[in-house]
């Protein structure tokens, strides 16, 4: 290590640094980069005469958890740029003697490491960018950031209310793969790492001349503090808004973009027949290929595409839940320029694309006009008529002044005869700096055989997104017969309200407190069709507060009054069954009309990352509605994580959940659901893991009853279920960049009668199943 030191040292001496220096501190946020006509050698050594050449990007500032406050750790990066690519070299300090956390993670799975996140807004529209980050190893995260609405695979974050909890994260999304390279080691007093980002992987402006917006944000973790090179703050709307800008770049040779990436998969799948486990084998082929139109335009399509599943999706409580849960899209074709579908209302999902024989899209911008189509046909299997189902989805976006935008979408569902559209326009208006309005109007057509409907859904939001004080006000109607079939709105003939207001406090330097927030919550949601003749039939009020503590300690309590109206026509099969003397008899079910004041209180605390574990607790209990029955109940809800890293290369993570639910009449057990689940992970080499999870889920529930006895459906009575299932998933992947990559596995799910037994007699597998996966990308 100290040969390695001499040697920087004396190459640096021989290099002294040229080039300007642009402190984002001092605000020199406009950054002039030199153009280098060489390249250089990625191995997290700055060691080349161009690296004193470059800019240097200093004076960096804390943004999380006190925003405006000088960073307590130096860290200093630079930037040229040549033909092909744009390079950067980072240099982070770190003062307190040997903290660095850094392993040898997976791709994206950095999250507990000290990390730098790049991010290039190439269009300098101020409202996305991509993000390429990496650990002080080089181990690369890799996605796009945005502002704004809800992506089709993620979820909406709004400046003032409960979705700002941490306004650094933004709308990020992980799941997009770009090929960079990186690398980087830890140094005395810190670590640097080197980065090259190819023109290819990039989409940007077709000028000459071009600006593009940076940032450049820094995560230490055993501070628990945020830094960032521009000095952005809270009391904004928009958080790119706030970067600084690469002025002057010129003559960047992308060239022609043609990647084509051939994909052979083969799987063996069992379930349990007569004889046993009964296994059909199918292997295929298929392809998928990307043109880069131009330069900001790129089209992508694919035939018979893999778009199985390498991990199972995080278990859920489903008990007592009313309406369709939602889960991340995962799958590459759909990641791909994901971002650009983004709207409000999630009118985009395209998790609804189940099986897809075929697909194309087309995305990127042209001028100020966002553009973003997408064409698939899922397979027949998922047809009501028999037919294959087309599915189409449109998403322009154009954009207006600095920070607003105006967007229409479009999809639609065509299966045979029957097809499900809509269509809408969307306006997102950023003024005063802090605030910004939102307004939605979309119209849904639906025919399903000979019956046609059409319905609207209607949206208006204003947020203020200040430092101290935020809010976040919102009125949505939704129609009953309004349906999006390429969406995901899970709920319809409703009008919700809803009205967040924040409230944070910022602790001196050195404080105990560093901040604390309070959100104070207010919601009602009415039926549609009588919004201006009845009361709400449901709503909430509550305080949430949360705080950041000295050292990365998170603590976070919640205490709300809910209240609900069951609806008459959703038990209208109920009766009740009554015995007088030796008979049965069956009496008319009495629906309550609601169930008011159900009070409820919840704590968390998450600890500071350190350098071989982080954990998080949760703990609720209160009064809630069951909806089966109904009746009115009472809730215990617990949860926790640890994630432990006992060496640089394995890790190993558990999650815990139960939540019991009793009747509050006579305190009779109603539900439980419990879920672990345990991933463990070992990191070979960089492009090389071994990974098990295993996930068991047990679910009680009690048979149906009401005051004077059992509940009927019609006529019959409710059984009580019990399930306990155990699924297993083991995987070996290669995968050296993006696109190629060797996958082995296997799966198996299992049920047993009693729970957590684990006993080889009652155990039984209901299915599992062998899988290979091997694609190879290729850039022409």
């Amino acid at each position: 290590m100290l040969t390695t030191v001499a040697l920087l040292l004396t190459a640096l001496s021989q290099h002294p640094d040229s080039g300007p220096a642009y402190s984002g501190r001092e605000r020199r946020l406009a950054v002039r980069v030199p153009r280098v006509d060489t390249s250089v050698t990625i191995d997290g050594v700055l060691a080349e005469p161009v690296w004193a050449r470059a800019a240097r990007l200093t004076g960096f500032s804390q943004y999380q958890p006190v925003d405006s406050r000088p960073a307590e750790e130096e860290t200093e990066v630079r930037v040229w740029y040549g033909p092909t690519a744009i390079y950067f070299g980072i240099r982070a300090r770190e003062a307190h003697g040997e903290v660095v956390r850094a392993t040898r993670a997976d791709r994206d799975n950095i999250g507990a490491d000290d990390n730098v996140q790049i991010l290039l807004d190439t269009y300098n529209d101020r409202r996305r960018a991509f993000l390429f980050g990496v650990n002080p190893f080089g181990v690369q995260q890799d996605g796009t950031r945005s502002d704004q609405f809800s992506a089709a695979g993620g979820a909406f974050h709004g400046g003032g209310g409960v979705g700002n909890i941490n306004p650094l994260e933004g709308n990020v999304d992980l799941n997009p793969d770009y090929v960079f390279e990186s690398r980087g080691r830890l140094v005395p007093g810190g670590y640097e790492v080197e980065i090259r980002v190819p023109f290819k992987s990039l989409r940007y402006q077709s000028g000459a001349r071009q600006t593009w917006g940076i940032n450049v944000l820094r995560r230490v973790k055993h501070s628990g503090y945020q830094d960032s090179w521009a000095p952005v703050v809270r009391a904004s709307a928009s958080f790119l808004g706030q970067s600084g800008a690469l002025e002057e770049l010129h003559d960047l040779h992308r060239g022609m973009v043609i990647e084509l990436t051939p994909t052979g998969t083969t799987r063996y799948d069992g379930t349990p027949d007569s004889s046993g486990l009964n296994y059909r084998g199918r292997s295929e082929l298929g392809l998928s290929a990307r043109w880069g139109v131009t330069q900001n335009l790129s089209l992508d399509a694919t035939v018979n595409p893999d778009f199985s599943q390498v991990e199972a999706d995080v278990g859920q409580v489903t008990i007592n839940e009313r309406f369709a849960l939602f889960f991340p899209e995962k799958r590459p074709f759909f990641l791909e320029g994901l971002e650009l579908f983004d709207s409000p209302s999630q009118l985009i999902y395209t998790r609804r694309i189940v099986n897809p024989d075929a697909g194309v899209k087309l995305a990127g911008k042209v001028g100020a006009l966002n553009v973003a189509t997408l064409f698939a046909v899922d397979d027949v299997a998922r047809s009501a008529t028999g037919h294959r189902p087309l599915f189409g989805v449109a998403r322009l976006r154009r954009d207006l002044g600095r920070n607003s935008t105006l967007g229409f979408v479009g999809t639609l569902r065509e299966d045979g005869g029957d097809y499900s559209r809509l269509a809408g326009l969307d306006l997102r208006l950023v003024h005063s700096r802090l605030y910004f309005v939102q307004v939605q109007a979309v119209q849904s057509w639906t025919q399903t055989g000979t019956l046609r409907v059409h319905s609207p859904l209607y949206q208006v939001m204003w947020d203020r997104t200040g430092r101290n004080w935020g809010f976040n006000y919102s009125i949505t109607a939704i129609a009953p017969d309004f349906q999006a079939a390429a969406g995901f709105v899970n709920r319809t003939g409703i009008v919700v309200a809803s009205l967040f207001n924040r409230l944070t406090a910022y602790g001196r330097r050195g404080a105990l407190i560093e901040t604390a927030s309070t959100f104070l919550q207010f919601r009602r949601t009415w039926d549609y069709a009588r919004f201006a003749a009845d009361s709400a039939i449901e709503g909430s009020e509550g305080a949430q507060s949360s705080a950041t503590l000295r050292g990365g300690w998170s603590l976070g309590a919640n205490l709300a009054r809910d209240f609900f109206s069951f609806d008459p026509a959703r038990y209208t099969a109920y009766t009740v069954e009554t015995r007088a003397g030796p008979s049965l008899d069956t009496v008319a079910f009495t629906v309550p009309g609601r169930v008011s004041n159900l009070f409820n209180a919840s704590v968390s605390v998450t600890t500071p990352t350190y350098r071989q574990f982080t954990a998080s607790a949760n703990a609720g209990y209160g009064a809630v509605a069951i909806f089966d029955e109904p009746s009115e109940g009472r809730q215990w809800r617990a949860g926790g994580q640890v994630d432990w890293r006992p060496t640089q290369q394995v890790r190993v993570a558990f999650q815990y959940t139960r939540v019991t639910i009793s009747r509050a009449s006579d305190a009779s057990r109603f539900s439980t659901e419990t879920i672990p689940r345990l991933k463990v992970e070992y990191q070979a080499t960089r492009a090389m893991f071994f990974r098990f999870i295993g996930q068991y889920s047990a679910r009680e529930r009690d048979a149906l009853a009401a005051a004077a006895g059992p509940i009927l459906v019609d006529g019959s009575r409710s059984s009580a279920s019990v399930t306990n299932d155990l699924r297993a998933d083991w995987l070996f992947s290669y995968r050296p960049s993006p696109g190629t990559l060797i996958y082995f596995g296997y799966g198996a799910s299992l049920t047993e009668p009693d729970a957590f037994s684990f006993s080889a007699r009652g155990l039984r597998r209901t299915s599992d199943g062998l899988f290979g996966k091997v694609s190879y990308f290729f850039r022409l």
